[in-house]
Order: structure tokens, then C-alpha cells, then sequence
């Protein structure tokens, strides 16, 4: 995908799906239960990679610098968009390149408005340490039905965010769902502990909302990047490991999308 010459009329829609396994993910699609993201989504389903970190924090981190999640069986992933850094292998003639820390304040400078829609809670807002991400964005928005124990989390980001895409200058909005991290217990049984079918309910419940934001894009008409991904998956006890920051394969590979969409057609 050719960035660089998508920018600055190209709006930017970035989600974060927090925690989700990548086998999560795909099982859903193939069993063609996720009508939305497969709208997005290539015939093959979600693309399987390497998340640059096992938890949210450095996650974001390396995602707003242009780190990506990496391709598996390849030894260089072209980088859709990138922090000037010398010495870079992954940057191509398609790269966005920027002079700033992050593609946040680099589209803050090329008159984007930028947009945060938070989640968990890195991005509440409530601490020094939970404004770091929020403090990027010229709007950011956060309050506790956007939060990890609100059932109705992922349809109340969706229905935020959609009042930023009501403008004419172009957009750069992400979201942090929080649905798909723990505990997802509430999707399906409060008594007993988070596993994967808990999380494939948190993921349904997520498609099942993503038509408001797929909506306020079509009303929108205008060409949009779009990239979908897991910054960590959630271990459920394989090889004796739980949660996550850990360097287990269920934590370490999550799914990925990308597409270049217009929605002016």
C-alpha cells in the first residue's frame, strides 16, 4: 500500500482489538462469524504477525513510530509509515516518512485533526502515565463505558468516534477496544474464568458494532486507510503461562489487517 501518496487526503482509521489472539481472531472468520471485519477483510481472513511488544504499553509505542506488526516468514516488512530513523531497512519509496516521534503529531502537522478514542487503561486518562497516549492527539475521549467491564464498551467508542468524522479536513482516528481484553467473562459467563470462547464472544460482540463506524465511513466519501490488529495476544494457561507480558507465540502473534478503501465510489 502506497501511503506516502495517500497523504495528507487520506483519512487514517486505526484499531487497536486489545489482547486478541490471532487464533481467536481467525476461527471466527472462518467459521463466517464476523460479517463486518470481512467486509475488510481479504479472502484468506486475517493476516497472522508479530506484535513488536507482549503488552500495551510498548506496543503503542512502536505502533504510533510506524512499528507495525511484522510479517512472519518474511524478513523485511515494508513500513506503511515511519519515524525518520537512519539506517532503516523497512522503509520503501511507498513509506510515509515523517521529521516527528509519531504519525500522530506528523498528521497533527499536515492539518489532520487527530482523534483517540480510548479503551483500556493506558488510555483513561486517570494518571501521568495513562495520558501519555491521549496527550498525542488534539481530541481524545475517555470514561468508564469505554472501559474493559462495560459490556456495551466497543458499541459506545464506536458511537463516540463517530461525531470527529462529521468534518471536511482530513481525519486521523484510533481506537483502543477494550472489549477483547480481559475480562471477557462478561460476554459469556461471569462465574467462570476468561478462555477463548470468551474472547471469541468479546470479538462477535465487536463486529457486531462495527457497522456504526463502517456507516459514519460510507456517509463520509472519502478515501481511508484502514488498519486493524492485536497489540498482544492473552495467554490462557498453554505451557503454563497466563495473560500476557510474556514471550509465549499465543501473546507474541496476533492478527493483522490493511486496506486502502474508497469510499467515494
Amino acid at each position: 500500500m502506497n501511503v506516502k501518496n495517500a497523504i495528507p487526503t487520506a483519512d487514517l482509521i486505526f484499531i487497536s482489538l486489545d489482547s486478541l489472539r490471532f487464533d481467536t481472531a481467525q476461527q471466527l472468520f472462518l467459521e463466517g462469524k464476523l460479517p463486518n471485519f470481512t467486509k475488510w477483510l481479504p479472502k484468506s481472513g486475517w493476516e497472522e504477525r508479530y506484535t513488536p511488544a507482549s503488552f500495551t504499553f510498548p506496543a503503542h509505542h512502536a505502533f504510533f513510530s510506524g512499528f507495525l506488526p511484522t510479517k512472519i516468514k518474511q524478513r523485511i516488512t515494508p513500513r506503511l509509515f515511519s519515524a525518520e530513523f537512519l539506517g532503516s531497512e523497512s522503509t520503501t519509496e511507498k513509506t510515509f516518512v515523517f521529521k516527528e516521534a509519531t504519525i500522530v503529531e506528523a498528521l497533527k502537522n499536515r492539518n489532520y485533526k487527530t482523534v483517540c478514542i480510548g479503551g483500556v487503561g493506558f488510555f483513561n486518562k486517570q494518571t501521568a502515565i495513562s495520558n501519555v497516549f491521549p496527550s498525542l492527539f488534539e481530541f481524545s475521549e475517555w470514561n468508564p463505558s469505554f472501559s474493559v467491564t462495560e459490556k456495551s464498551s466497543s458499541g459506545n467508542q464506536f458511537k463516540a468516534a463517530e461525531k470527529y468524522l462529521d468534518s471536511k479536513e482530513s481525519v486521523m482516528l484510533f481506537i483502543n477496544i477494550s472489549a477483547t481484553h480481559q475480562p471477557t467473562n462478561i460476554y459469556l459467563d461471569k462465574t467462570k474464568a476468561d478462555d477463548l470462547a470468551s474472547q471469541k464472544e468479546a470479538l462477535k460482540y465487536v463486529d457486531a458494532q462495527l457497522e456504526i463506524l463502517q456507516n459514519a465511513l460510507k456517509k463520509r466519501k472519502r478515501e481511508a486507510i484502514i488498519i486493524v490488529c492485536s497489540d498482544h495476544g492473552t495467554a490462557f494457561g498453554e505451557d503454563e503461562h497466563f495473560g500476557h507480558r510474556n514471550g509465549h507465540q499465543v501473546v507474541m502473534r496476533v492478527p493483522y489487517l490493511e486496506l486502502k478503501q474508497n469510499y467515494a465510489d
